[in-house]
């Protein structure tokens, strides 16, 4: 199983104000270096009387690209402290860019830094993230009778349900890592008294909530 995180919005913007400057975070999965640079071209073509547009950015599972700059801000004080959020968070195939409009009241280096990585952290917990894993689409067929038992039952357990079918029968459908297939059927069977089928289906990517 590969951990793999990332936010869980495509994009997402993000606001706070510091000492009467304006930090507005804008987040977006990136594929590609050309997809960052789009995104970061057309934030700062829509802030562009803005005085700062901040960017720092990863990329490929194991961050084997990573670019940022200062955008003009003193080196070292909001790049670079973006880009530290973003690996401390373990997101990958992230851009983050924080447009700054100045409030007049200076912060100093200390202030700056506090500000730029303060409101890639804080924007990062109000997206959420999700882990991206390898799992395998488990489909349990049941009677109607037994399906609000299981749904509690999978809800309880950190089940993510990703379809359910009705006819004859109710199916639902949720991932489950290879490993414990064996001992996620032993429970459901416990569960329901043996009176539930499973049809193991193709393994593929899974995004499921990091609470």
């Amino acid at each position: 199983m590969i951990k793999y995180l990332t936010i869980a919005p495509n994009t997402f913007t993000w606001t706070q104000e510091i000492q009467k400057s304006r930090f507005i975070l804008n987040l977006a999965r990136i594929d590609s270096e050309e997809s960052a640079r789009a995104f970061i071209d057309h934030i700062s073509k829509t802030h562009y009387k803005a005085n700062h547009n901040v960017f720092a950015y990863v990329l490929g599972n194991n961050d084997d690209i990573k670019r940022y700059s200062d955008n003009g801000e003193p080196s070292g004080t909001a790049g670079i402290p973006m880009l530290e959020v973003l690996q401390k968070n373990e997101v990958h195939d992230v851009v983050a860019v924080v447009t700054r409009y100045f409030g007049g009241t200076k912060l100093g280096a200390g202030g700056l830094i506090r500000a730029y990585a303060g409101t890639v952290a804080e924007g990062i917990k109000a997206a959420g993230l999700v882990a991206r894993l390898t799992q395998l689409r488990v489909t349990i067929t049941i009677d109607y009778k037994n399906s609000d038992i299981l749904t509690y039952w999978l809800t309880n357990h950190d089940y993510k349900i990703i379809a359910t079918q009705y006819d004859v029968s109710v199916h639902t459908t949720v991932p489950v890592s290879a490993s414990v297939v064996p001992e996620f059927q032993t429970e459901v069977n416990n569960l329901l008294d043996g009176h539930a089928t499973f049809q193991i289906g193709e393994e593929t990517f899974f995004e499921i909530p990091v609470k």
